[in-house]
């Protein structure tokens, strides 16, 4: 009763904000190193506008400002990612992803360094690819 069992997922299902976040790792706060598990991040205007357009919120000023998030660095200790992505407005993003250099500016691009992780597409969001 007194021991501590430490979940270890080996499977993380995720997408792709159209502003590149994962995780709601926004770019400006987005750390690839980040020492936290968790953390609370202040979600930016597109990520706002992705909410409400998804039907989520009924506008983007309803939308949170803020959110909790599981750090960069805890969502890559999981062995397996598997990402979908699929639609227009994810087009550009997925391009950025793929030919982008690796940076904050767009967080999704670090996902080209994790070991084992497949990523779906639809023809929509492949489209400039």
């Amino acid at each position: 009763i007194n021991e501590l069992h430490v979940a270890e997922p080996q499977l993380c299902l995720l997408g792709v904000g159209e502003n590149g976040h994962i995780a709601f790792n926004e770019p400006a706060e987005a750390d690839f190193q980040d020492p936290l598990e968790m953390k609370i991040v202040t979600l930016d205007l597109t990520c706002r506008q992705q909410q409400a357009a998804k039907g989520w919120f009924p506008t983007w000023q309803e939308a949170p400002e803020r959110a909790l998030t599981l750090t960069i660095p805890t969502v890559f200790r999981v062995p397996k990612l598997i990402a979908s992505v699929p639609g227009p407005r994810k087009k550009q993003v997925i391009r950025r992803t793929v030919h982008d250099p690796i940076s904050t500016a767009c967080p999704s691009t670090f996902l080209r360094t994790h070991p084992d992780i497949t990523v779906y597409l639809d023809i929509d969001s492949a489209a400039e690819l």
